[in-house]
């Protein structure tokens, strides 16, 4: 009776989780939660079907038209319009006649790559069918995570969703902390830093090269804390209400090379990449000139996951290539113990990755390239925002590298929300959430890889 009890219990969480899921979405884009469902709804009936055919021909038949049904929406709703204007404009016709104008789900590239990743390893056995139709759901509709990620593997999400969850005052502590800490990223540095990113990119004919330069390294800083800040916030809520998602980044911005940024930075799609298309293309199993093929095609696929555009296929392509050279001359890591090599190693990584966020945030090849091009030509002043603006930019990322280079080199040490004296860290509590009221700001703006 208390087995079922439990069970019970834990369905009935479920389903308000799965009320609460489904309420925010249809709040954001009630039209497109069609799709959602039948990403669902596509993978769900074809897993099951895949677990009882014991046929090989038959499954890899049944997993790849699974597949394919499953990123139509995806395809249509994300790409359509940009496959369209770029054979228009090779063949020189208007491409206003073919325009669809399609706007794109919300987090329709994490629920479906989390719903394909599922279907996958179904088809591998690496994880059996989910037969209840409610725990899959939540699976693929779980709040926190929908809109920009984690992008959770069945293995670890669902057993968490089967079980019962009950309350963990140490674990909802740890949420609380990590929500405080993901938010104070967002709003206090990557919303006050995106006012000066926004200010000389969208104009950037009028500022002068150091004052791209800055806005770069400004936008590098930015994109991290708001999507770093994102994962931390889908973290803490989960942590919150039981679950325990992927953590998404590892100061990634002190990594020592390309490859190893990307052991830090977008964990779990880098996982998902490595796991469902560079292993299945070979790996490293294989000749060397296939396997540098597999890195470029992995990360050429990672171009065209992040957005509709050339600039994101040629950010995809510039990881790719860099990777490969660093394979080819062993640079893959730094392993040298005099600690200049390593942080010119860590420099060297965060500008080639800085210049490459150029691309990514600019609407097209050519205004990266005049970005660049006025970084090393166009001398001038260096633009500044007002006193408070630059004071609180400033404060925000000097705290946030303290704490990231404190935590990787000394990670056995606790942070001051962490620290053993409850004075110190409810000082740290209070001051953290100050300045994310006195500092922040709120203005509504949207998470940027939302829109991925």
């Amino acid at each position: 009776m208390l087995s079922k009890g439990k069970w019970a219990h834990g369905k009935v969480a479920n389903l308000l989780l799965i009320f609460i899921s489904y309420g925010l979405y249809i709040q954001w884009q009630p039209q497109y939660v069609i799709i959602l469902l039948g990403v669902t709804a596509i993978t769900y009936f074809s897993a099951l079907l895949i677990d009882k055919d014991k046929k090989y021909r038959q499954k890899k038949t049944l997993v790849f038209v699974s597949a394919l049904l499953t990123l139509l929406p995806l395809l249509v709703f994300k790409y359509a319009d940009f496959i369209t204007n770029s054979l228009c404009n090779i063949s020189s016709i208007p491409n206003t006649k073919y325009a669809l104008n399609l706007i794109a789900p919300l987090g329709i590239s994490f629920f479906t790559f989390q719903a394909i990743g599922y279907l996958f390893d179904v088809y591998y056995q690496r994880t059996k069918a989910e037969y209840d139709w409610w725990s899959y759901m939540l699976f693929v509709c779980f709040f926190p995570q929908i809109l920009a990620g984690p992008i959770s593997k069945a293995k670890d999400l669902l057993p968490q969703i089967k079980e019962e969850r009950p309350f963990d005052y140490n674990q909802a502590v740890e949420g609380l902390k990590l929500l405080l800490w993901g938010m104070f990223m967002k709003v206090v540095m990557a919303d006050r830093l995106g006012l000066y990113v926004d200010t000389v990119f969208d104009n950037y004919v009028y500022y002068s090269g150091i004052s791209c330069f800055v806005a770069s390294i400004c936008y590098t800083f930015q994109i991290y804390g708001d999507f770093a800040g994102y994962s931390l916030m889908a973290i803490g809520v989960g942590r919150l209400l039981g679950f325990n998602l992927i953590n998404n980044f590892n100061h990634p911005y002190l990594s020592a090379s390309i490859t190893e940024f990307w052991r830090r930075w977008h964990i779990s799609l880098s996982t998902w990449l490595k796991d469902y298309v560079y292993i299945p293309l070979g790996g490293n199993r294989c000749s060397k000139i296939k396997c540098y093929w597999n890195i470029f095609l992995t990360f050429l696929v990672s171009g065209i996951w992040h957005g509709a555009n050339w600039t994101f296929i040629l950010w995809g392509v510039f990881h790719g290539v860099f990777q490969i050279i660093e394979k080819v001359f062993g640079m893959q890591k730094c392993e040298s113990n005099r600690w200049w090599k390593r942080v010119f190693r860590i420099a060297l990584t965060f500008l080639l990755v800085n210049f490459a966020w150029i691309l990514f945030r600019m609407p097209s090849i050519e205004d990266a390239i005049k970005v660049v091009n006025r970084v090393f030509t166009k001398s001038g002043t260096l633009f500044l925002q007002s006193h408070k603006d630059l004071f609180f930019s400033l404060a925000s990322v000097t705290i946030v590298v303290a704490v990231e280079t404190y935590s990787e080199f000394h990670p056995n040490n606790h942070c001051l929300l962490y620290s053993n004296n409850k004075c110190i860290r409810w000082c740290s509590y209070t001051l953290l959430a100050l300045g994310i009221l006195l500092c922040g700001v709120f203005d509504s703006s949207q998470f940027i890889y939302v829109s991925f």
